[in-house]
C-alpha cells in the first residue's frame, strides 16, 4: 500500500543534523506511527513519504523551512527574574508561556542576577535535519483514527 493522505505510516528513523551529531531516533523504542496529511510531522519528512510503500528506505535532506523555520530573533525575550516562580532557574529549562497565539515553550538561554533571557524559537529551527527512514508499515486510518487525528494503538497514542 503506498503512502497517502489518511493512511497510517508505521516508521523507524534516525535523525541527524548536518554535522552527523544524532538529534533523535526511534532506535530501542517502538516505531514512529503517523497519519499522512494530519499535519503531525514536518511537511519536508511528509513530502518526502509520499508515495512510498512498506519496506522502502529513503535518506532526505530537510531544508529548515519545510522542518521548523528559520530562527527569528525576535522571539528571544529579556524577563525580570521575579517573574519565575521557580526558585533554581538554569540555562536550558524549558517552561510553558501564555502568547497572544496561545500557550508557548521557551527555553532559558541565559541569565544575570535580575533577568532571565528566553528564546521561543522551537530547539531545531534554523536546522537542517537529515532522516534515515524505514517505512515498516502502511494501512489505511480508522474512523477514530481520523476523526481524533491521531494513530491509536502501538506507536501512536494510547487513551
Amino acid at each position: 500500500m503506498q503512502i497517502s493522505k489518511h493512511k497510517v505510516v508505521t516508521m523507524d528513523y534516525v535523525l541527524r543534523d548536518d554535522q552527523g551529531s544524532l538529534i533523535d531516533s526511534s532506535e530501542g523504542k517502538e516505531p514512529l506511527a503517523y497519519i499522512q496529511g494530519a499535519g503531525s510531522i514536518i511537511p519536508g519528512l511528509e513530502n518526502a513519504l509520499e508515495g512510498k510503500t512498506n519496506g522502502d528506505s529513503l535518506a532526505v535532506r530537510i531544508a529548515p523551512e519545510e522542518a521548523y523555520g528559520e530562527r527569528d530573533e525576535t522571539l528571544l525575550q529579556v524577563v525580570p527574574r521575579n517573574m519565575f516562580d521557580v526558585p533554581d532557574v538554569d540555562v536550558g529549562m524549558q517552561f510553558q508561556t501564555q502568547s497572544e497565539a496561545g500557550p508557548q515553550i521557551v527555553t532559558v538561554v541565559a541569565m544575570t542576577d535580575d533577568e532571565i533571557t528566553v528564546d521561543a524559537n522551537h530547539p531545531l529551527a534554523g536546522v537542517t535535519l537529515n532522516f534515515e527512514v524505514n517505512v515498516v508499515d502502511v494501512r489505511d486510518a480508522s474512523d477514530d483514527e481520523l476523526s481524533h487525528g491521531h494513530v491509536h494503538g502501538p506507536g501512536g497514542h494510547h487513551h
